[in-house]
């Protein structure tokens, strides 16, 4: 069994189709074809069932399917390790977080880059539940979002800070920021918001619901900077986390009074994976700076 046997097979099951595979792959299809059947001969077990031109996995490979991405994870964690022991001359180092942190990531990324040059970063944005995917696929080294569920199987989690939900308006809205606005006041504006996707919207709708109130949403939109920009408009509000929008001069945040409004910002890790040195450098930097936002919060 070889290492490319099982890393062609992870992509294979990903993407359902060996073509799509091998080209995301740069092989050729018959060498991916070649490989998986050499490794089923080896299992004595299929792990493909092959239909028309798409491949769906078998009950041996859905069993198989989280050895063979273990297996193909400690390896890279073992290269890692080894380059970390160059004093992080080389690297990349993956992140992944939610828009509602990008002020904080900021920070962090600007500190660990100053430090460390040659260390090549690359963030990426998303829901929770996409970047989730990602962590649990080995796409991302950490993720910095409001998830909160410690007792996931897949992610060990860290809190940082505490942030709630509250009314995002322009600056100049007439709805004063040092006082706490109710629910019924917040579905009385003209209200734009997340789209489903994303875990404060689920937030947000169950407790409007548990308090049976049904807002009149003009629209939803799938991307948090865009919605900010309609927000800066000053013809719509909308209801994010009071970090989102630290230290833009237009936009104010105005506490929701009520429960449940509270959520908690964590860095997610890899359960049993290897942290690379940059990761934990980047995290110290950002419970660093965390440090302010909890003051923040508080006043």
């Amino acid at each position: 069994m070889e290492l490319r046997q099982l890393k062609y097979f992870i992509k294979a099951a990903e993407l359902q189709n060996f073509t799509n595979a091998a080209e995301a792959l740069f092989i050729t299809q018959s060498t991916l074809s070649q490989q998986i059947k050499q490794l089923e001969e080896e299992l004595g077990l299929p792990l493909f069932d092959r239909v028309a031109k798409r491949v769906r996995l078998t009950e041996a490979g859905n069993s198989f399917l989280p050895y063979a991405r273990k297996t193909v994870q400690d390896s890279e964690d073992g290269r890692v390790m080894l380059r970390d022991m160059m004093d992080l001359r080389t690297g990349v180092l993956n992140i992944g977080a939610t828009y509602g942190l990008t002020n904080l990531l900021t920070k962090a990324v600007s500190d660990l880059s100053r430090q460390y040059p040659k260390v090549k970063l690359i963030v990426s944005f998303g829901t929770t539940q996409q970047l989730l995917h990602q962590l649990h696929t080995g796409k991302l080294d950490l993720m910095l979002s409001f998830y909160g569920q410690h007792n996931n199987d897949h992610v060990t989690i860290e809190p940082l800070f505490s942030s709630r939900l509250s009314l995002i308006v322009h600056s100049r809205h007439p709805v004063d920021a040092n006082h706490s606005v109710s629910l019924k006041e917040v579905v009385s504006l003209p209200l734009i918001l997340p789209s489903g996707g994303y875990s404060i919207r689920h937030q947000l709708d169950t407790i409007l619901q548990s308090e049976g109130l049904h807002p009149d949403v003009s629209m939803e939109v799938n991307d948090i900077h865009m919605l900010l920009q309609l927000v800066k408009t000053s013809r719509w509000v909308t209801v994010l986390m009071s970090s989102t929008v630290e230290h833009d001069p237009e936009l104010k945040s105005i506490a929701i009074s009520g429960d449940g409004m509270a959520r908690e910002a964590t860095i997610a890790w890899p359960k049993d994976a290897y942290r690379k040195k940059s990761a934990l450098i980047l995290a110290d930097s950002l419970r660093k700076h965390a440090s302010d936002y909890e003051s923040i919060s508080r006043t």
